[in-house]
C-alpha cells in the first residue's frame, strides 16, 4: 500500500468492504486517480495495513470519491469481462 501511494501524486484514501469469509477488500484512490486494491482477512486486518501505511480511511464510497477514479483502457477492459 505504502508503495502504491509514493509512485501517485495527491493523498490517497482508503475504502475497506466487508466480503464475508474471504476477508475484506481495501480499495486506495490516490490523488491523481490512480487505485489499488488488496484482500485482507478482515476490515480489522485492512484498518491495521492502512495506518500503518498512514493512509486515511473513508467510511464508505461517496460522490467525491467516487468521482476520483479514473479507470484506464485495461481497467475498463478487464471490468467489462472482454479479459483483453
Amino acid at each position: 500500500m505504502r508503495a502504491f501511494v509514493t509512485g501517485h501524486t495527491g493523498p490517497a484514501t482508503a475504502v475497506i468492504s466487508y466480503m464475508g469469509r474471504s476477508g475484506a477488500r481495501i480499495v486506495v484512490v490516490a490523488g491523481d486517480g490512480a487505485f489499488g486494491d488488496a484482500i485482507v482477512s478482515g476490515v480489522d486486518a485492512g484498518a491495521v495495513v492502512c495506518a500503518e501505511a498512514g493512509i486515511p480511511v473513508a467510511d464508505g464510497w461517496h460522490r467525491e470519491l467516487s468521482a476520483q477514479l479514473t479507470p484506464s483502457r485495461a481497467d475498463r477492459e478487464r471490468m467489462a469481462g472482454t479479459g483483453r
